[in-house]
């Protein structure tokens, strides 16, 4: 006969964790796909729009496994897909959890705050710097103005789930528009343009790779030397006045650029 404890420990290890147990997976089991590549498809994607959050519990692989009536070996294998993209973690006593989620963003002319909003990431934003300094000649050259004129410099932090996934630094013409911390804060910085009756229309943009300084990775929670993803771009308005040039750097181990290739007949 079992004991009280032993039963109650029983209900733990079969009861779904909350978090896992609100989704719902649509396997096709008849599908060319394996079952174990579906399952992280969808794991993946509830991670990379919110509906699991950093710190989430997926439970251990015997539940998920009847739950979802696959054989333990192929949940193991989806876990490890995830454990191997840095979305999940093993912890011993405490079982799989989600890290966090990879920001996924189109190669184009888009702002970061209305693409993590659209995913469902719940972005936020602290204002580190806001201040008119003089046009460097590299920030001249991009705007178009003179070296040592006054241009506005912002410094951003984005996070979304509480965790950093972006360190913007942007330079726009001093009397583009009124940049107050409030409103940098609660929107994107290209949404408050389009308010302002400027209509963004292309942008020259510049993709790269470099380790994190110690700032840098203090500020993104990154260790010191981390990959980063680097971005460098001025936008431009209908009228070909740059209104923007922008140097922001992400941490690479969470973001990700999807583009499509067209291919030349």
């Amino acid at each position: 006969m079992a004991k009280t404890g032993d039963r109650g420990r029983a209900r733990a290890r079969t009861a779904p964790a909350p978090a896992l147990a609100a989704l719902d997976f649509a396997l096709d089991r008849v599908s060319p796909v394996p079952l174990y590549h579906q399952l992280a498809q969808q794991l993946q994607a509830a991670i990379e729009h919110g509906s699991l959050a950093p710190g989430d519990l997926l439970g251990n692989e015997v539940d998920l496994s009847v739950r979802l009536g696959l054989s333990r070996p192929t949940v193991r294998q989806a876990i490890q897909s995830l454990v191997d993209k840095g979305l999940l973690v093993r912890r011993r006593g405490v079982g799989t959890q989600v890290v966090h989620s990879r920001v996924r963003r189109p190669l184009e002319l888009s702002s970061l705050y209305d693409d993590l909003e659209a995913a469902g990431q719940g972005p936020t934003t602290q204002v580190v710097r806001n201040e008119v300094v003089p046009a460097s000649c590299e920030v001249a050259a991009a705007l178009g103005v003179p070296e040592g004129s006054e241009v506005a410099a912002l410094e951003r932090l984005r996070r979304t789930h509480g965790r950093p996934v972006a360190l913007l630094r942007n330079y726009l013409p001093v009397s583009l528009l009124a940049l107050d911390d409030a409103r940098l804060e609660s929107t994107g910085l290209y949404r408050m343009m389009r308010s302002a009756g400027i209509t963004l229309h292309s942008a020259r943009q510049t993709v790269g790779a470099r380790a994190a300084t110690p700032e840098e990775a203090t500020r993104l929670e990154e260790r010191e030397g981390a990959a980063l993803l680097t971005m460098e771009r001025t936008a431009f308005d209908d009228t070909g006045r740059a209104v923007e040039y922008g140097r922001h750097i992400y941490p690479a181990s969470r973001y990700t650029f999807d583009f499509q290739l067209l291919i030349r007949a």
